[in-house]
């Protein structure tokens, strides 16, 4: 069986979409699953080991291109079973419309009637999260999901790894913290740069280095929590983000000993990775989107007005992550980590 996926558009969405493949190769061994998304997220298809070929989609987010549609879609015809949809757009049933394939599923969306002959109706109280959102287009509607619900896996090429430590003269010689201070949400996402310099600052004072990253407009906040540290500590601190391509940066955060992230795609790729994670949130909740790992700490203060879901604060304050300490993230590394450096042994 051959199943044609047309992916989401973010990364931790992405990333969080193994969870359906997982769940289609459980119920059909065997079956092929191409995944037609856009180019970047073929670093991240490329290391999931159910997927057997990433196509890349040439339209950006929201472009209609009717005619390009059909060209790609016709250039699919007589190659799938089934295709389906993880977003839903009208937009993203037109390619398996025109390529013909005989059963296409997704959830109802943007009149969507025609286009896809297999539409199932959300409850959202039944599938809260959204990776059950995305297994249950694997099943019969109405089906069970099984239990335990897979998590992402991403696979690293140890040769892959290593060309890019050796790319950017990087050295496995001390414990690795790995900050990942973006989010392309908003600000209402982003933990302050101080703060993380906090953490940076304390841990380099423990004997660990920091390697930071995000995409090219993260780079600023980098050099933000840079300057932040004195002399001396400031070099224990290199700024990957924008300087890598996302294969990199996913083959250099498999190295790190424990990740701090705001709720971003970096967030479910270190989950992915399986590497020890502090999750700080602000605005959004784990509710929906939780990173998928064994070794997680969630840290948030759950105020009155948070979570709002917004990207800016409508009140100005941002208190759900200013008021955040650096306190509160150390104490949940120190917990999932301790001290690698401690003697065997010792208090």
């Amino acid at each position: 069986m051959n199943i044609l996926i047309i992916g989401p558009s973010w990364v931790g969405d992405m990333v969080m979409a193994q969870t359906l493949f997982s769940c289609l190769r459980q119920r059909h061994p065997g079956c092929a699953i191409d995944v037609l998304a856009p180019e970047w997220s073929r670093p991240i298809l490329e290391r999931m080991p159910e997927v057997r070929a990433a196509l890349s989609f040439p339209l950006g987010h929201g472009a209609l291109e009717l005619a390009t549609r059909r060209r790609i879609g016709k250039s699919l015809a007589g190659q799938y079973d089934q295709a389906i949809l993880l977003p839903n757009s009208l937009k993203s049933a037109l390619v398996p419309f025109f390529a013909g394939i005989p059963v296409r599923t997704g959830w109802k969306g943007e009149m969507r009637y025609g286009l896809l002959n297999d539409i199932r109706t959300l409850d959202k109280a039944r599938y809260p999260l959204m990776i059950e959102r995305f297994m249950a287009l694997a099943f019969a509607p109405g089906a069970e999901l099984p239990q335990p619900y897979p998590r992402p896996q991403l696979q690293i090429d140890p040769a892959s790894r290593a060309a890019a430590l050796a790319r950017f003269s990087l050295a496995l010689d001390r414990p690795l913290l790995a900050l990942c201070p973006g989010a392309e949400f908003g600000e209402a996402k982003r933990w302050p740069a101080e703060h993380y310099a906090r953490v940076a600052e304390q841990k380099i004072r423990d004997g660990w280095q920091v390697w930071l990253f995000g995409s090219k407009s993260d780079h600023p906040v980098g050099e933000e929590i840079r300057a932040a540290l004195i002399p001396g500590l400031r070099e224990e601190v290199c700024n990957l983000a924008g300087e890598t391509s996302l294969a990199e940066a996913i083959d250099l955060l498999s190295c790190s000993d424990a990740v701090v992230s705001n709720d971003s795609g970096l967030m479910h790729v270190a989950a992915a990775l399986q590497r020890p994670l502090v999750s700080v949130y602000g605005s959004t909740s784990p509710g929906f989107t939780p990173p998928l790992a064994e070794q997680v700490e969630v840290v948030r203060l759950g105020l009155d007005c948070s979570p709002c879901f917004d990207r800016t604060c409508r009140f100005g304050h941002y208190n759900c992550l200013r008021d955040l300490s650096p306190a509160l993230v150390l104490e949940a590394l120190q917990r999932l980590v301790g001290d690698p450096l401690a003697e065997p042994g010792s208090l």
